[in-house]
């Protein structure tokens, strides 16, 4: 298509109303036109011959010619009036009826591509059975003349399949529009939905990361707390012991601030390409007994089973659920010793935390039922295992966790 054409066709499209007017004007100057040469025709051959009803006629032609400028706001009743024409202008027997069909044409076209659902194909058999009794009346005065019904039949197949072909046409043209209507929408749906998942993304890497922070700070706090009342208490009389309990603070604080660096990196250089941080995992749990050792917690690990390495995301919930149970015992429970069993088997890991601390007042702290509970619930939930926690026969306090060997891929990652 030429350029010239695209930007008629474009123009056409967003100014109905100027490309409607413009056709209807271009069937009534035609109209005119093929009456008027027709009348000439005619005179030619008699020079008294007079358009019969000549007003009536060219009052129809008007009307029929100017309802296109309409056809795309009321289809189906321009549809009505183009065939009302027609058949009037043969019983006025009108000289003109080959432009008045291309209008019905036009009309029809227009009715399957914009006519409403329910009605117009009920309005369409009314056009069919309208035109066909039309052309039988022309043929009655001659039916019983040689070849009269071959030339009735040929008028009705010939002008109804066009009729149809044309409205077959305009009911395809509409199919398509709905067509990519609809796919226009779905296309928006997706992309609204990508958007919303994007934020989901965001909004899940934002409580992972809030998880993490709280793990780490938790724990480190609770330590350093821990060291500087020790150091309190002996200052005046030992110390070395009190030298000792500021150096773990300080050594704690450094890892604590080496943490957090590491863990919001990323959110301070947004858009840069920087290497993922190493996350721990349950071989860490050493050092981090080590660290509690100079809090007085004696913390033990015994691992049953088979140790093999599991997914980075089931070892750093692991890890960090160890690691918020040992910060809650080390805060809330008064324990002196804490033991954590790690158990492999073929089901997945079992990993189990208890404290010989006060089992009651470690139920009631606030500690063992708010966010920490809360973040380690999740934790193992993501990975669709369980957790159970509560107060222990004999005294102390019992975290148990356990993660299947077969997490669901989709929320492991998480």
């Amino acid at each position: 298509m030429a350029g010239w054409a695209r930007r008629a066709w474009a123009v056409a499209a967003n100014h109905s109303w100027l490309a409607d007017g413009l056709l209807a004007a271009f069937f009534l100057g035609a109209a005119l036109l093929s009456i008027q040469v027709q009348i000439d025709a005619y005179r030619a051959a008699d020079p008294t011959y007079r358009l019969p009803d000549g007003p009536v006629v060219l009052a129809v032609t008007v009307v029929a010619a100017t309802s296109l400028a309409f056809r795309r706001r009321a289809p189906l009743t321009v549809l009505c009036i183009t065939t009302a024409a027609l058949v009037a202008a043969g019983v006025l027997e009108s000289p003109e009826d080959d432009v008045g069909f291309g209008a019905v044409l036009v009309a029809a076209y227009t009715a399957g591509a914009h006519g409403a659902l329910r009605r117009r194909s009920w309005v369409f058999g009314a056009v069919v059975a309208t035109l066909a009794a039309e052309l039988t009346r022309s043929f009655v005065p001659v039916l019983g003349e040689q070849g009269a019904w071959l030339g009735l039949t040929y008028d009705l197949v010939f002008n109804l399949s066009i009729l149809a072909v044309f409205w077959a046409f305009g009911v395809t043209t509409r199919v398509r529009r709905e067509n990519a209507l609809e796919l226009a929408r779905r296309a928006a749906e997706l992309e609204r939905q990508r958007e919303e998942n994007a934020r989901r993304a965001v909004f899940d890497e934002r409580v992972r990361i809030a998880r993490e922070l709280h793990d780490v700070v938790a724990h480190h706090v609770s330590v350093m707390g821990v060291q500087a009342g020790a150091a309190r208490r002996v200052m005046a009389v030992q110390p070395a012991k009190a030298a000792e309990a500021l150096g773990s603070i300080e050594a704690a604080s450094r890892q604590a601030v080496a943490e957090l660096r590491t863990m919001l990196g990323f959110l301070r250089h947004e858009g840069e390409a920087d290497e993922p941080a190493r996350q721990p995992t349950l071989d860490d749990l050493g050092e981090l007994v080590a660290q509690l050792a100079r809090t007085r917690l004696d913390v033990e690990v015994v691992v049953e089973g088979d140790q093999e390495r599991l997914s980075p995301a089931v070892e750093l919930s692991a890890f960090r659920l160890v690691q918020e149970a040992l910060t809650n015992t080390l805060k809330h429970a008064r324990a002196s010793k804490a033991v954590v069993r790690l158990e492999y088997g073929p089901d997945g890991l079992a990993v189990t935390v208890h404290d010989d601390g006060v089992g009651a007042e470690a139920q009631a702290a606030p500690g063992r039922g708010g966010h920490g509970l809360i973040g380690m619930r999740e934790r193992v939930g993501i990975h669709g295992g369980r957790l159970r926690a509560g107060p222990r026969q004999g005294g102390g306090f019992e975290v148990h966790a356990s993660f299947p060997r077969n997490a669901p891929r989709d929320r492991a990652k998480s």
